[in-house]
């Protein structure tokens, strides 16, 4: 499936990345794989914490048809990735973070992961992803064959599968 002409926003929530810390490794798996797919992706690491997460969401909203966070999906005390997810969306996807969890069933800590994906009033896709590489490796899997047949529905395209 394609993503061509699609413009998707990754966004890494981490404190440590933000501070330069640490490097975003699951960010790039996922702009690699929206890329490899015909998709112009556009990047941004913001720390942990419902305001910053929040505006950078609404901020990528506003020139994409999808954004996809990595990172603050967890049990933590700073993972607030779904409280500010949640604030933005008007529609839930929850099929999306189903199919995410299971393809990762295999791994003990997936089941912890509280990642929302739904549509903003603006009928943009908002995904959260956990922040580790194999979930972003996961996420990218399940995504590139989601996304491809949703941007489409939202584009107004009919409800059929194509043969691609």
């Amino acid at each position: 499936m394609s993503l061509e002409g699609a413009r998707i926003a990754v966004v890494t929530v981490s404190d440590r990345c933000a501070s330069g810390e640490a490097e975003d490794r699951s960010g790039p798996i996922l702009a690699e794989a929206f890329a490899a797919l015909g998709a112009t992706v556009v990047s941004s690491v913001v720390p942990d914490g419902i305001d910053a997460v929040r505006d950078e969401i609404s901020r990528a909203a506003g020139s994409s048809d999808a954004v996809v966070t990595t990172g603050g999906t967890g049990i933590g005390p700073r993972d607030l990735t779904p409280e500010a997810t949640a604030t933005l969306l008007t529609t839930l996807l929850p099929g999306i973070p189903e199919a995410i969890r299971a393809a990762d069933a295999h791994v003990p800590g997936a089941s912890l992961s509280r990642g929302l994906a739904g549509l903003t009033a603006q009928r943009v896709i908002v995904v959260n992803l956990p922040g580790s590489t194999g979930a972003a490796r996961t996420g990218a899997e399940v995504l590139s064959r989601v996304l491809p047949h949703a941007l489409a529905q939202l584009r107004g395209a009919d409800h059929e599968r194509s043969a691609s």
